[in-house]
């Protein structure tokens, strides 16, 4: 039985972070990771550049069922602070969109700052590492029995995330912790997620897979503005991955594929300067061709504008201005950037990230109820929870 002060189980990005922290205040610190590798997710994030977080952090750009949980250690660590590290180790990066923040050359960078931190702050991290059984003792101390070996420690961290991307190793561990010492966990779901399309729907778009368009995608919830894309399977992109966390099985989604322009008024514009124009021609000055192909008929498409009624440009500008998108579900876990649900905020401090009624068990990153929008908030997410739990373990 090897004794530590600190045992992590999970060397992910707020694993990780919660290592360097705890090693920082001389704690004696193992983590024990099941993978081959250390912060797999990081390397594939952001299309191997790692959108490591966004200038424009706010609570409001997370979904909880406790919504106040996460501003106590997002106000703590902040973006800035994740920055200045960035800094510091002279990593060259850039801002995308919105406030996004991408490595200039590769993922990698991210994890060999985290690694090196961990290096420099006596950090162990064991790789292959299964867990088999944890046990609490008389003394609120924990029991690991694990391929690397048997640990006794003061503190127990579990950072091993949600379910998204099972490929990467994705696993309900977490949950089975929580349940394991009463800890209640919310129901699952994916978030960031493509969705797919009923038969007839997909069939009709098939055409256009690979396509992409700025859209603003709405519904009674929340609205963003970016770009969706036509796939073979339904519909992605940034603004479908976003509206997908806050969609439920059977509701409608509306997207807007000319947000910047009213088409009926748009129409009627062009019925009084350019009359002998097909409508097909007005549309495709503003529209990828094989968007207004698949999405009016031939008969009108061939149509000159002066020949349409106002109620049918009403009829064709709602097509393109509030089609009305009925899902019929989502990719699910294997292609979700996330995991909805989780560990139940309101039986863990906001403060120190450790469970109100089991003393030295702590859980951070994406296995808590709190899930971030696209565009590096989650990775904010996994910093600022780490970093708590590492002032305190």
């Amino acid at each position: 039985m090897q004794k530590t002060e600190v045992i992590i189980i999970g060397a992910g990005a707020a694993g990780l972070m919660c290592a360097i922290e705890a090693g920082k205040r001389h704690r004696k610190v193992v983590v024990l990771e099941h993978a081959n590798k250390a912060g797999k997710k990081i390397l594939m994030s952001g299309g191997g550049r790692c959108n490591f977080t966004n200038y424009h952090i706010n609570p409001a750009n997370y979904l909880s069922h406790n919504p106040h949980f996460c501003k106590s250690a997002l106000s703590r660590y902040t973006q800035w602070d994740f920055i200045d590290l960035v800094k510091k180790h002279a990593i060259p990066f850039h801002e995308k969109t919105l406030g996004q923040l991408f490595c200039d050359n590769k993922s990698h960078d991210i994890l060999n700052l985290l690694l090196l931190e961990c290096e420099q702050n006596g950090v162990v991290i064991h790789l292959n590492s299964k867990i088999e059984k944890i046990e609490k003792d008389s003394d609120h101390h924990y029991k690991i029995k694990s391929t690397a070996g048997d640990f006794h420690c003061q503190s127990l961290v579990i950072a091993s995330g949600g379910l998204s991307i099972p490929t990467m190793g994705a696993s309900p561990f977490a949950y089975k912790v929580a349940e394991q010492f009463g800890i209640k966990v919310w129901p699952t779901r994916a978030g960031l997620v493509p969705f797919t399309l009923h038969a007839e729907e997909k069939e009709k778009l098939a055409a256009l897979s690979g396509i992409s368009v700025d859209s603003l995608v709405q519904n009674d919830k929340i609205s963003f503005r970016e770009n969706i894309l036509f796939t073979h399977r339904g519909l992605s992109g940034p603004a479908i991955l976003q509206i997908s966390s806050y969609w439920q099985t059977g509701e409608a989604v509306t997207v807007n594929l000319l947000p910047e322009i009213n088409l009926f008024e748009h129409f009627i514009s062009a019925k009084q300067q350019q009359p002998q124009k097909q409508l097909k021609s007005i549309l495709s000055e503003i529209l990828p061709k094989r968007v207004v192909d698949v999405f009016l008929n031939f008969d009108r498409a061939e149509k000159k504008v002066a020949e349409i009624s106002h109620q049918d440009f009403d009829r064709i500008a709602k097509q393109f201005n509030a089609w009305k998108v009925f899902p019929n579900g989502t990719e699910g876990y294997r292609t979700a950037e996330v995991t909805l649900g989780g560990i139940d905020c309101d039986e863990i401090s906001s403060k120190t990230m450790q469970a109100n009624n089991v003393p030295g068990l702590f859980f951070i990153g994406e296995a808590l109820d709190v899930t971030g929008w696209l565009g590096g908030f989650n990775f904010q997410w996994a910093w600022s929870s780490g970093w708590a739990a590492g002032q305190s373990v």
